[in-house]
């Protein structure tokens, strides 16, 4: 692969795993920003960058840097995914896209005028099997799709002393399980099947309407691991679990269970798409195993194996079969569709990586989901 310059945004859980992705590749992670000077040069250390900014307009006019990752808060997104494209640099931006869809439009417009790549990353799709999963419901392997349902769940946030800027509406908008993790559910299975959500009616559920913050900082999932002495009690408005009836296209209909308070479930997504022919099943904290059932003959169990998959998942995977693959090489993969499309120079072609389109689509069946929620009734989409 050709080599880019890369400058990353956030010093965070995601700026970490951004920064060891594009390494992966060969990529050149030259300079980083943190929400302050300290913050840049401390990360810039600890990870082996080069360049520590002071701001983000000194990252921008870096004329050696060719893209740009942001893995900011949520309300930082659509400031600097718009200052970057403005400046020339290619923007692969963490989701959700913006706050509000109006913010995600606006980049739409932005990003298809610009002639830059302009990518979310929805890191779930590249784990091989749902690249599997896609080429047989294409092949009508499962015949006409039926239901989609699942969940994504985790534990992280399950006691009222769990605290992440996450909680805040100001931080991360008024939907937070659903826009956090409930989005990646939702893309993925749009992704696998080609159906588009048209419409929803959603249950919500704010468990600890007072959480307990730390007087401090803490980092994304580290509350089970560090010690937390001094708090202040804070007003949550953000969602810890909920439900949403879905409607696809084509007559399909599903549901989504999304939760951040279900002990011992740490960090699981789960899917089961039936069709008319045949039904399939997969568990990210169980990514390289796919469960197929069959009516009329023995269900299968499909191990992930470049000999075994379709051509489609085997451009996803990087190992034999049995050398297992996980959550850091979806973004090896992710990374890896984004700049093979930059280098090749076609921006007429079709991106083979999630576009800001789709994080605009996201945030739109988010607002759905809110106001169906608070309206309680369904609400149709698009």
């Amino acid at each position: 692969m050709r080599v880019f310059n890369v400058a990353i945004v956030g010093t965070g859980f995601m700026g970490p795993a951004h920064t060891e992705g594009l390494r992966r590749l060969g990529m050149n992670v030259a300079g980083i920003l943190g929400s302050s000077a300290e913050k840049s040069r401390r990360a810039a250390e600890e990870l082996g960058i080069p360049r520590a900014y002071g701001n983000y307009s000194e990252l921008l006019a870096d004329g050696e840097i060719e893209a740009v990752h942001i893995t900011s808060p949520n309300r930082h997104h659509y400031e600097q995914a718009s200052a970057a494209l403005r400046a020339g640099k290619h923007v692969h931006c963490e989701k959700p896209l913006a706050m509000t869809s109006a913010e995600s439009g606006a980049l739409c417009d932005l990003a298809r005028g610009s002639g830059l790549a302009a990518g979310v990353n929805y890191n779930m799709r590249f784990y091989p099997l749902n690249w599997e999963v896609r080429a047989m419901i294409r092949s009508g392997a499962l015949g006409r799709i039926n239901s989609i349902y699942g969940s994504y769940v985790q534990d992280w946030l399950l006691y009222p002393t769990d605290y992440n800027w996450r909680v805040l509406s100001e931080e991360g908008g008024k939907l937070r399980a659903v826009a956090d993790i409930g989005t990646h559910w939702l893309d993925l299975v749009q992704f696998v099947t080609g159906l588009s959500v048209s419409g929803v009616q959603a249950d919500l559920k704010t468990v600890y309407p007072t959480r307990q913050r730390p007087i401090g900082e803490v980092e994304t999932f580290s509350a089970k691991v560090e010690e937390i002495e001094a708090t202040e009690s804070i007003a949550i408005e953000t969602e810890d679990s909920g439900a949403a009836l879905l409607r696809f296209g084509d007559g399909a209909h599903g549901s989504l269970w999304v939760s951040q308070i279900t002990a011992g479930r740490k960090n699981c997504l789960r899917y089961e798409i039936a069709g008319s022919e045949a039904t399939v099943a997969w568990n990210s904290e169980q990514p390289n195993e796919l469960w197929i059932g069959h009516r009329n003959e023995a269900n299968r169990h499909l191990l992930r194996d470049p000999g075994l998959v379709s051509e489609d998942a085997r451009a996803h995977i990087g190992y034999p079969g049995g050398h297992n693959e996980g959550y850091d090489d979806s973004f090896k993969h992710s990374f890896k569709s984004f700049y093979d499309y930059i280098a090749a120079g076609d921006f007429s072609a079709p991106e083979p990586f999630p576009t800001f389109a789709d994080g605009h689509n996201e945030i739109v069946l988010c607002e759905a989901i809110l106001e169906s929620h608070e309206q309680g009734r369904w609400v149709e989409i698009g």
